[in-house]
């Protein structure tokens, strides 16, 4: 089976011995982790982060 690189569009065979998949190469996948830890990929979802720096915990514990 082939997929599509999700940082550049090559495609790539998803196999064992693809060593970098579902990326084509360890640049994509460290461009992929740039994106995720500069905040320009996110999971939607409440965020916990204001709750933990202003130390409510009991808004964390309700969620």
């Amino acid at each position: 089976m082939e997929v599509k690189c999700p940082t550049c569009g090559k495609s790539v065979r998803w196999e064992k011995e693809s060593k970098f998949r579902p990326f084509c190469s360890d640049r994509c996948k460290l461009i992929d982790l740039g994106e995720w830890a500069s905040g320009g990929r996110a999971i939607p979802g409440d965020n916990l982060e204001d709750d933990l720096m202003s130390g409510d915990l009991n808004s964390i514990q309700s969620h």
